[in-house]
């Protein structure tokens, strides 16, 4: 049988090179196959894929490990575009930081309709925290230490950038970080390894749910693979270097928790890792991804990820594209040495075609379990997306979101919530700016829709008190400082008085206020990618105007805008009340107006340490005890013990850290037995009572220490926690059980066991402050 391939759309293609394949299945109509069949049972996958890589060229073959960045692309340049003819030529397998139904539509057709095979493209893009909608940045939202609240943000970004052409996104960010000064501290979840491994599964469920073929799942791609958060000295890009044992107990395994939840993807970090660059790693691309976690899904580059091996010295680009090959991966994000070197290789004996088969077969599966074969236009419907994007109930809920992610690190004397009476100075280069507050990595939100904390204070006191504004400072009094940390469409326009006028304005705003709120902090772009900072405290031009504010006798909020924890010595010491906001979204300004005004109360809880001084990086609580540990436990200086001559070793704001408008008192910590077996499982209750006069939510954290170990063991890790609503004066029990599964480790022969003995058990409301019990594990 002869068929021109050219002249029929992709679903006569497709089904007439099953029928060729299958011709003795039951299909009597080539045109009317069942494809839901197929997405259901993967002996019929792949043979479908079979049958369409047999017809496939070298080229076209190596053309759908290709994945460039979609450029300028407009709607009117589609089809003749250099992209396009690339398509065309089966040179491209997707695209990235393409949108718009209208844009990507017109580009599925190029591939669909006019390159040989019709095979449909991927379309991906960095969808963290929210698409047009956002939320908090990661990190914020990991504060809410609220599994639903945080799989449902990545449900309705899934929603969102599915009604508008996308499929698949580069996210969830899960790389673990003790080093504040590392900008993509924002992006992930903190300094734990557990609670990574909650928060990462919680959102491969919610973009990917139990279907990908539905149009309003997204194939996630957990990144970046793997330990890229350990960066020395906190700069990006940076080599990582780390014994195995710490890989396996605290980097690996919020990896390993996506991968345990399905994740589609896995993107491959820039980082080296014993010597080797992650993307040339067949040790962790192969060996551990692959072959000890079992992940069947596709391994992408991270931004010429392949090319940059060359400066990391370990070829050229032949060299290096042959290796990242023959390590694991299977799409060249960018770069184009698979396209552009491949084929040399296979003819020097450097890669196999089989090895070229898999990685083909990987991507085309992918595409398959998204059901771009069934339909290559399903996620492409004008109406879905004029109905389901950026509306009126995806932003109440992201301003729900906001709020819950938001920590109050310090509240003297109640001074919140505040009254809504009075005059209300708001102040500060954040206070009347909407293009920072989604924060970075919102590269699908319009930035200039977002609610800034003068609308959000305005809208909520209506004409109950009176708001006055001022902007007080610039974001830096370094010009150059300010332009690297407000790029990307985020700028706050510099204010040509000086200094002393800018001050001048605030104070004499401030001074005939009642209260003053003072929106400071980092802007948007001064942490996230390639922002990393030896200086972590709050920009000296902003400490300035706070301490101006301060001698007005007048009381302080102090809301704090931050990607990472900051040093906030000075501030903790002088300032009243001062609310955490991180950068919370579409909606934060009126966020923060709830919280402010106690419509809201506070529940957040943090998830990275903020350090006393830079000196003390990387600092976390899960550390583990030196031979000549501090025996005081006011952390006060002794001659050779581990310590600092100039400062505590504790940090200011421990993990687990946050306060409430009411207080909670913990009492009756009970184990259902003082002995645990494998096969038990043990009980641990305390009771917790709302003191104060708010309703309020309570996060419940159990630590357990394990006291005698074949290696050395933490001082406390995290294993359990609760986020309970107590009313006012209300009493409740909360339980938490523990089993030997829980208390396993990773030994230096990297076995994963428990092994008997004396362990402690915390529970408490943060990592510092917790009651205590004991318990045996028992063979």
């Amino acid at each position: 049988m002869k068929t021109n391939l050219k002249k029929i759309s992709i679903f006569k293609k497709v089904s007439l090179i099953v029928f060729l394949a299958l011709s003795t299945t039951a299909f009597s109509q080539v045109d009317r196959i069942n494809y839901e069949a197929y997405t259901a049972d993967k002996e019929k996958m792949d043979k479908t894929i079979d049958s369409l890589m047999d017809l496939m060229t070298l080229t076209e073959k190596l053309g759908q490990l290709n994945l460039p960045s979609s450029g300028d692309i407009t709607t009117g340049q589609a089809q003749s575009s250099n992209v396009a003819q690339k398509i065309r030529e089966g040179k491209i397998g997707g695209l990235f930081n393409i949108k718009s139904v209208e844009k990507i539509k017109n580009v599925q057709k190029i591939a669909v309709e006019d390159s040989r095979l019709g095979i449909p493209m991927i379309f991906g893009m960095d969808v963290v925290h929210g698409y047009e909608t956002s939320f908090p940045i990661p990190l914020g939202l990991s504060t809410s230490w609220d599994m639903d609240l945080i799989e449902e943000t990545a449900k309705m970004a899934a929603r969102e950038a599915t009604a508008d052409g996308i499929n698949w996104t580069f996210s969830p960010m899960v790389d673990l970080s003790r080093d504040a000064r590392w900008g993509r501290v924002s992006e992930g979840a903190g300094e734990d390894p557990f609670y990574n491994s909650q928060v990462a599964k919680a959102m491969v469920r919610g973009y990917q749910q139990d279907d990908l073929s539905r149009n309003n799942t997204l194939m996630a791609c957990v990144k970046h693979f793997a330990l890229y958060g350990a960066a020395e000295a906190g700069r990006d890009y940076n080599t990582v270097d780390m014994s195995k044992n710490r890989m396996y107990n605290v980097y690996l395994p919020p990896y390993k928790a996506a991968v345990e939840a399905g994740v589609g993807s896995v993107m491959a970090s820039f980082n080296e890792i014993n010597g080797v660059p992650a993307t040339g790693n067949k040790w962790l691309l192969t060996d551990v991804l692959r072959e000890q976690w079992g992940f069947d899904g596709f391994v992408v580059t991270d931004y010429t990820g392949i090319n940059e091996m060359v400066d990391h010295g370990i070829g050229d680009l032949q060299t290096v594209s042959a290796r990242a090959l023959n390590a694991g991966i299977d799409m060249d994000m960018v770069g184009e040495g698979f396209i552009s070197t491949l084929e040399k290789s296979l003819e020097e004996g450097k890669v196999s075609m089989e090895t070229i088969n898999t990685a083909v077969r990987r991507v085309l599966e992918a595409k398959y379990q998204l059901g771009l074969f069934e339909d290559p236009y399903r996620y492409l419907d004008e109406e879905r997306a004029a109905a389901e994007v950026f509306t009126k109930e995806n932003r109440d809920f992201a301003r729900q979101v906001a709020s819950q992610s938001m920590v109050l690190l310090k509240n003297e004397n109640n001074l919140l919530p505040l009254q809504k009476e009075g005059t209300i100075a708001v102040v500060g280069p954040l206070a009347s700016n909407r293009t920072n507050m989604a924060g970075t990595w919102s590269v699908a939100a319009p930035q200039d829709k977002s609610v800034s904390v003068l609308e959000g204070i305005k809208e909520e006191v209506g004409n109950r008190a009176k708001i006055v504004y001022a902007k007080g400072s610039n974001v830096s009094y370094d010009l150059e400082l300010e332009k690297r940390g407000t790029t990307f469409g985020k700028d706050i326009p510099r204010d040509g008085r000086s200094d002393e006028e800018l001050r001048k304005e605030a104070i004499d705003i401030a001074a005939k206020a009642d209260v003053i709120i003072a929106a400071i902090g980092e802007s948007a772009e001064m942490s996230g990618e390639s922002s990393s900072r030896t200086d972590i405290s709050i920009p000296q031009a902003q400490k300035d105007l706070l301490q101006a504010l301060l001698k007005t006798g007048k009381p302080v909020v102090l809301v704090l805008f931050n990607g990472r924890p900051l040093v906030m010595n000075e501030e903790d010491e002088t300032v009243p009340a001062i609310l955490d906001v991180w950068f919370g979204g579409t909606e934060t300004g009126s966020a923060i107006a709830d919280v402010l005004f106690g419509e809201v109360n506070p529940s957040a809880k943090l998830t990275m340490s903020f350090p006393r001084s830079v000196g003390q990086i990387p600092i976390f609580y899960n550390h583990k005890n030196t031979g000549r540990p501090l025996k005081n436990d006011k952390g006060e200086f002794e001659k050779f013990r581990s310590n600092y001559l100039d400062e505590r070793n504790e940090p200011l704001y421990p993990f687990g850290y946050g306060l409430s408008y009411t207080t909670f008192e913990y009492s009756d910590l009970t184990l259902s037995s003082d002995k645990l077996s494998p096969e038990d499982t043990l009980e641990v209750s305390v009771t917790v009572k709302n003191s104060g006069n708010y309703d309020g939510k309570e996060v419940v954290q159990l630590y357990v220490r394990d006291l005698v170990g074949s290696i050395t063991r933490p001082v406390k890790q995290l294993k359990c926690f609760q986020k309970v609503f107590i009313e006012k004066g209300e009493s409740k029990k909360v339980i938490f059980s523990i089993t030997a599964e829980d208390l396993k480790f990773y030994n230096n022969e990297l076995e994963h066991v428990y092994e008997p003995g004396e362990f402690e058990v915390f529970v408490g409301t943060d990592s510092r402050n917790t009651l205590k019990s004991e318990f045996e594990l028992i063979n």
